[in-house]
């Protein structure tokens, strides 16, 4: 039996699956059959069906939060199936700040270790304790911590030693009882009250003036990663692009804004079928239908030749693309 799944990802492409397994307690992964393919779903926010799956999608609905107090911080363990932005507003009701810069981000809990969301100068790996996931050839719960993840930008372990090989079912996040707010990126500079409530208003007025809601115009968000050059190539390009916003990596890297990039490249608008570059926010790709999968893979090399054409930098999609059997990555060779 065929299950659409135009409803179950946030960019809304015309697809369908095999199977779909809704997933409400762990105790269910035990039962599961692995063996074929099978695709781990959250809220589908970082997700794109290209086309129609084969194999089955498993998509976690699991609830529940658990806050354990320590001397100096908190413990909050939290199920691979509730609403991240949800969790930070109940956090903030609290009284837990910490979370706040990464207030609005999309998806569930589960899936937010696997690429490590950020936001606004905070990345999740700064609170994760551990993770816990279903090992799924012993079938048994494994517990992470935070160094075990090997979290980096946009990237854990999970998308890559054990990418098809866990489902991640709980997060724990270890929250300072003492709070510092987090003001070094962008809008947050200018606030006049910083309280955890004023940089958590202020991060949701500056989203939702900049990104379009995935209800009203389909898209799943930033699209590309923010690409991370070398000190010696970024002081090469603000010879030529002194307006180039960056922001130190570490000691040798500099990441720079591909939302500028792609903006300053004139792609601002550019279309190709329903596919469009968001008009307010270069860095997001929206989807205004009748579109097919090979109508979103002709953007993103277009993208990526341009980009590369004018600054000699490649970029790479941050959002995950799913075609008949696998994720798949569209990186071109690029062309001067």
């Amino acid at each position: 039996m065929a299950h659409p799944l135009e409803q179950l990802h946030t960019f809304a492409l015309n697809s369908q699956c095999q199977n779909l397994v809704t997933v409400t307690q762990n105790e269910q992964l035990k039962t599961l059959n692995f063996k074929g393919l099978f695709c781990l779903l959250g809220e589908g926010s970082n997700t794109i069906f290209l086309n129609d799956y084969t194999g089955t999608v498993i998509k976690m609905v699991t609830k529940g939060i658990t806050i354990t107090e320590r001397l100096d911080e908190y413990v909050v363990r939290v199920a691979a199936g509730e609403n991240w932005h949800k969790l930070v507003s109940y956090l903030l009701k609290q009284d837990i700040p910490g979370l706040e810069n990464l207030a609005l981000i999309p998806g569930t809990v589960g899936a937010a270790p696997v690429q490590n969301i950020g936001a606004y100068g905070v990345e999740l790996a700064n609170f994760v304790e551990s993770v816990e996931y279903f090992d799924i050839a012993s079938k048994r719960i494994i517990k992470l911590s935070n160094a075990q993840c090997q979290f980096s930008y946009r990237d854990s372990i999970f998308k890559h030693a054990l990418k098809n090989k866990a489902v991640i079912t709980h997060v724990n996040l270890c929250l300072p009882k003492k709070w510092q707010a987090e003001l070094s990126y962008g809008p947050l500079k200018q606030l006049a009250t910083v309280t955890p409530q004023a940089v958590f208003d202020h991060v949701i007025h500056t989203r939702n003036s900049k990104l379009p809601n995935p209800d009203v115009l389909p898209n799943a968000g930033s699209f590309f990663k923010n690409p991370i050059i070398t000190n010696k190539r970024l002081a090469q390009l603000l010879k030529k692009f002194p307006e180039l916003p960056h922001y130190k990596y570490d000691q040798t890297h500099y990441k720079v804004a591909a939302g500028w990039l792609i903006e300053q490249a004139g792609l601002k608008g550019y279309k190709i079928a329903g596919i469009e570059v968001h008009q307010q926010q270069a860095l997001v790709l929206v989807n205004n239908g009748n579109s097919l999968g090979n109508d979103l893979i002709t953007m993103i090399k277009h993208i990526q030749r341009t980009i590369f054409a004018h600054y000699e930098i490649a970029l790479e999609h941050e959002v995950r693309l799913i075609n008949e059997s696998c994720e798949c990555h569209i990186n071109v060779e690029p062309t001067l």
